[in-house]
């Protein structure tokens, strides 16, 4: 029995693989880089279980290369829009992912940019160790306060309502919601209002990003949808890059049509649209969302997990195709 590993996971995914299944053959990705299409065809080859990332593309060419032992792909995230799921359907492959665990560590990460956004924390920081700081002044580095303030979620799902409700009881804020269905959940417990997408943008001061990418959201905040919000609105997108057109991104900040975005994910990622890491009312992080301790532990067991059900005949948890 052979398992592949595309990228270090912590120390507990080989373990529980190793306890599970004695004698099988547990190969990591050695490089501290993602793997390119070549190298992981040639180093996973013939795998029983695929242990992989959203950097992974995983198309249906690439899965037939694997050869026809794969039986299961489990993927160290949330979403799997990276990965054929009829391709994988279609050759009996197991698809599974992480769900739930890292709802908290997303959620904080998105109410932390809104935070470092509107206060301005990250040029605040620059200008002192610059030297610029010459003592309090009331002018000085204003930012927009947070309490009480509208904040919009696109998207529904766990993160989004961790979010909404972190802002509703911590900050007071009104909250918004845009979603294709309806969440009696969010109107009963948050008081939210459901509207449509161009409402929630032209009436947010923070606008959060946590719907998946899909065809239908791709773009979803192209160079006119950002033309909606409000000269002083902040974006925060913890979801997927290419949920927003980037480059108009680019140009809504330097033209200051929103005042600040705070974003964990990129369209081209890793890559920067050119242009974004020379703006001061930007912040950047390296997609670090579920990036705790205790949460990237837990979504490492659940990839194992999934793996030893699968190779052990069993029904797997988690699974989405």
């Amino acid at each position: 029995m052979f398992i592949y590993i595309t990228r270090a996971l912590p120390d507990v995914a080989a373990e529980m693989l190793a306890r599970a299944l004695p004698g099988a053959r547990i190969e990591l990705n050695p490089h501290d880089r993602n793997l390119n299409r070549a190298e992981l065809i040639e180093a996973a080859s013939g795998c029983d279980a695929l242990l992989c990332t959203l950097a992974d593309p995983l198309d249906a060419t690439l899965i037939e290369d694997l050869g026809p032992q794969l039986k299961v792909i489990a993927t160290c995230a949330v979403g799997y829009n990276n990965i054929d799921l009829q391709a994988a359907k279609n050759r009996g492959i197991a698809v599974c992912n992480t769900p739930g665990v890292l709802t908290d560590a997303t959620a904080e990460v998105a109410v932390g940019l809104m935070l470092a956004c509107a206060r301005r924390f990250v040029e605040g920081d620059s200008l002192t160790r610059q030297g610029l700081f010459s003592g309090w002044a009331p002018l000085l580095h204003r930012g927009h306060g947070v309490y009480g303030k509208t904040v919009g979620i696109v998207g529904a799902g766990r993160i989004g309502k961790r979010v909404a409700a972190t802002m509703k009881h911590g900050f007071g804020c009104r909250i918004l919601y845009h979603s294709r269905e309806d969440h009696v959940d969010w109107e009963n417990e948050l008081d939210a209002e459901k509207v449509e997408l161009g409402e929630l943008l032209a009436r947010s001061d923070f606008v959060s990003l946590h719907c998946p990418l899909t065809p239908d959201t791709h773009h979803l905040l192209d160079a006119d949808m950002l033309k909606l919000m409000k000269p002083t609105a902040v974006l925060v997108n913890t979801a997927r890059g290419p949920v927003v057109d980037e480059q108009a991104l680019v140009q809504a900040l330097r033209e200051r049509r929103i005042a600040a975005a705070g974003l964990d994910v990129y369209e081209g990622e890793p890559a920067l649209a050119p242009g974004l890491s020379e703006l001061p009312n930007v912040i950047l992080l390296p997609h670090i969302g579920s990036a705790t301790i205790e949460t990237r532990d837990e979504m490492a067991r659940m990839c194992a997990r999934a793996a030893i059900a699968v190779l052990t005949g069993q029904e797997p948890p988690h699974r989405v195709a």
